[in-house]
């Protein structure tokens, strides 16, 4: 398994008294500056003590990049097994929040600071291998795949079953009521958020949730963001991919479109369905999930349930800013 984790760096002297943030330079201010090499360098005292204390670990960090947001960085670190890298995400938010602070910055994981920016994904890059020869079980030849993605036939069954359980899964893959302002695809934005809001796979194409990058051997589940925890997120998803395997499930022909663009009736005819669009829709999803308790257990499930219908509550019971606004002079 192998994790990216795109961080949004935000100055603390530039937060708000009612706790809004701010991007650090004002420069940083393109509409789309992913790869800007100015933002870039901006950023680059404390990007290369992350970058160099992920490399001092021996972690293997092969690419790190300004992203598709202001003051936002992605950072990909290379495979290991799926313990070791549940591990290394959790260390590395601290980590990147430590580096931050000594630059007077703060970094941040949310998967949506701000409404009108890409938000914060956390992808899941997964892929099987033998224990005796070390062979990667998902790969081969696009040639020797009539799909041409390069993916073996236990791969599209782990892909199935992860498509076969993908709104429970939802709930661990994006854990918080923030995370489903993330999940559009456009929202308060001026252009696509590339963020997956249905329940699908293809090839190189990010308006599905399953993604099975250039070259194939592996997938990528993009619904995970910056809150996930990796050890529940990571559980639920193997298990979810071995059930796809034990029953051969087939989860039909890639998407290779704009899915953003189909009409609802298009999506039907493909039974595409949408990944839950609030937290409470998540969990309901999760609830009723059989994989779930047989994969977590009885109490864990429950707790989990129990914890986050009281995020869901919690933020439905409170008044916002927003509300108020709109809604004092009118009545």
């Amino acid at each position: 398994m192998h994790a990216s984790q795109e961080v949004l760096a935000i100055q603390q002297s530039q937060q708000q008294a009612d706790g809004s943030l701010a991007v650090p330079h004002a420069s940083d201010k393109l509409v789309k500056p992913c790869y800007d090499v100015k933002g870039f360098m901006d950023n680059f005292s404390w990007l290369d003590k992350v970058a160099t204390c992920i490399n001092d670990l021996g972690w293997d960090l092969y690419s790190f990049d300004h992203e598709d947001a202001n003051g936002q960085f992605e950072f990909d670190f290379n495979y290991a097994d799926v313990l070791t890298t549940c591990d290394r995400l959790t260390f590395f938010r601290m980590m990147a929040k430590h580096y931050a602070e000594e630059e007077g910055l703060l970094a941040t994981m949310m998967p949506k600071p701000f409404a009108d920016k890409t938000g914060n994904g956390a992808h899941f890059n997964m892929s099987l291998y033998d224990l005796k020869t070390g062979k990667n079980l998902f790969a081969c030849d696009p040639k020797d795949d009539p799909r041409g993605i390069g993916l073996t036939p236990l791969g599209y069954q782990f892909v199935a079953g992860i498509l076969k359980h993908g709104r429970a899964l939802c709930a661990v893959f994006a854990p918080t009521v923030n995370s489903y302002k993330r999940l559009v695809r456009r929202g308060a934005m001026s252009y696509f958020s590339w963020a997956p809001v249905f329940n699908s796979y293809g090839s190189n194409n990010r308006t599905n949730s399953v993604r099975i990058p250039a070259g194939g051997g592996r997938c990528e589940s993009r619904n995970a963001d910056g809150a996930v925890n990796p050890y529940l997120a990571a559980a639920l998803a193997l298990a979810a991919g071995l059930e796809g395997i034990r029953e051969g499930l087939n989860p039909g022909e890639p998407n290779e479109d704009n899915l953003y663009e189909l009409t609802d009736d298009q999506r039907a005819e493909r039974g595409i369905e949408f990944l839950p669009q609030t937290l409470q829709e998540a969990v309901a999803a999760f609830a009723a999930d059989p994989l779930v308790e047989r994969t977590l257990g009885k109490g864990l499930r429950d707790e989990f349930i129990k914890y986050k219908t009281q995020e869901w509550e919690a933020y439905h019971l409170s008044v916002s800013q927003w509300e108020t606004a709109r809604y004092s002079a009118m009545f």
